[in-house]
């Protein structure tokens, strides 16, 4: 008679199933902890938040919930001390203008257009040009142009409908470009949500 041998692991396998000696307990279901921290703002493809907070400090600084096309406010006093960071809301059609936690000014815009998307993200001021021309659009007047990307994309004075109807600019009144100007230098941040 021949003798049939059973590899070692499979004998342990076989040893273990038959074992009774584990209590029959049953066994809790455990759930993950519930998400926390921050939560898209509903209708936003991307924001960290801070256009949703401009916002409701727009409404507290100077009392409005919206600004007509070509309107602004400016704060009577800007502080001496703190960052200068810009705020672009897209889905808005507003920017906000900041010095450390108090907001100075706030506009409406007029961003890209389809196919001209102003681009989200962070950014910084890359250069200012007091008088600009537009190099691609038929030498297009852009009075206190600041461009934040390689391509040309900024922010400057000119026609605003209240609505996307730029190449990918962020139109403002003019009046509100040359305070814009004023408050900013080169490195300047600037964050667009939408």
């Amino acid at each position: 008679m021949q003798r049939r041998m059973v590899p070692p692991v499979a004998a342990i396998i076989f040893a273990l199933g038959a074992c009774t000696t584990a209590p029959d307990v049953p066994v809790a279901e455990v759930k993950p902890p519930a998400a926390t921290g921050f939560v898209m703002p509903e209708g936003y493809r991307w924001s960290r938040g801070d256009a949703p907070a401009s916002l409701s400090a727009m409404q507290a600084q100077f009392g409005v919930a919206t600004i007509s096309p070509n309107k602004y406010r400016w704060a009577d006093t800007v502080p001496e001390e703190g960052e200068v960071r810009i705020v672009v809301d897209l889905k808005e059609q507003l920017i906000y203008a900041w010095k450390g936690d108090t907001l100075v000014g706030a506009s409406s815009i007029s961003s890209g257009k389809e196919g001209k998307e102003t681009p989200l993200g962070f950014w910084t001021i890359e250069s200012k040009h007091r008088r600009y021309f537009s190099r691609k659009y038929d030498n297009a007047p852009m009075p206190y142009f600041q461009r934040w990307d390689e391509f040309g994309i900024g922010v400057h004075g000119g026609h605003n409908p209240g609505y996307p109807a730029s190449r990918g600019c962020v139109r403002v009144p003019e009046a509100f470009a040359a305070k814009l100007f004023a408050l900013t230098a080169r490195g300047t941040e600037v964050t667009i949500e939408g």
